[in-house]
């Protein structure tokens, strides 16, 4: 495995284990609170006056009686703990930490804002991860790529992106920029692809912009270099 290589599945899996150390922690915390809930007087009352509410004549009869237990039970009662211990993570002791190191990708990863056509063509010399209007952001802040590339022709009618470029279509223009804050956060090189791109598009900044010719192959090799990606060009 290449040193590129290496770094890639080591930040695949750091992500990927935080994520699932936040989800661990958040999932615990919301058992103590439930636990702690139905472990309460309060909920324990409410829950045997509605259950005499509905078994009428018979429940009104017995509810003293349990109130009076449930009251002995919370002057007795001993501490019981969590109900489990606290997450731990130790190493790659999960089988999703170990399934981002099979089959490592050594080429140039490219994540972004595509039409159909220089999708498929940029496929064939990169790994594409195409980003979509309903969560590009947060795939964006997931994913392992080296740059980030905004199509000019992604906002032609009939796609995902339709309409993107286009003054007053705000909801395309807010997922943009969210794109761009990600990339800017992550320190990924931004890149518009294309020519004769929308005005809004050209007004936005870019680490680097590209004309494509007839080989998207020495098209991204040459914006590789211009950005200067490790072990990329």
């Amino acid at each position: 495995m290449s040193e590129k290589s290496s770094a890639r599945a080591g930040r695949q899996v750091a992500r990927l284990r935080r994520a699932l150390r936040e989800r661990d922690e958040r999932l615990y915390e919301l058992e103590t609170r439930l636990a702690a809930l139905e472990g309460s007087t309060t909920y324990q009352v409410g829950k045997l006056v509605a259950g005499a509410g509905r078994k009428k004549a018979r429940g009104a009869v017995r509810l003293p009686r349990q109130l009076y237990g449930l009251w002995k039970k919370r002057n007795a009662a001993q501490a019981s703990g969590p109900l489990r211990e606290r997450p731990r993570m130790e190493g790659l002791d999960r089988i999703e930490d170990r399934l981002l190191i099979v089959d490592p990708y050594e080429g140039l990863v490219v994540a972004g804002i595509f039409g159909a056509a220089t999708a498929a063509a940029l496929a064939q010399h990169a790994r594409v991860i195409r980003l979509y209007p309903h969560d590009a952001a947060l795939v964006l802040d997931a994913a392992d790529v080296d740059l980030v590339i905004v199509d000019a022709a992604a906002g032609a009618p009939g796609g995902p992106w339709a309409y993107l470029g286009v003054p007053g279509v705000y909801d395309r223009e807010r997922t943009l920029l969210d794109v761009r804050e990600v990339a800017r956060v992550r320190n990924l090189p931004l890149a518009l692809w294309g020519s004769a791109p929308p005005a809004t598009l050209t007004r936005l900044g870019w680490d680097a912009t590209v004309e494509p010719g007839s080989s998207p192959a020495a098209d991204l090799a040459a914006l590789a270099g211009r950005l200067a990606i490790p072990g990329v060009g």
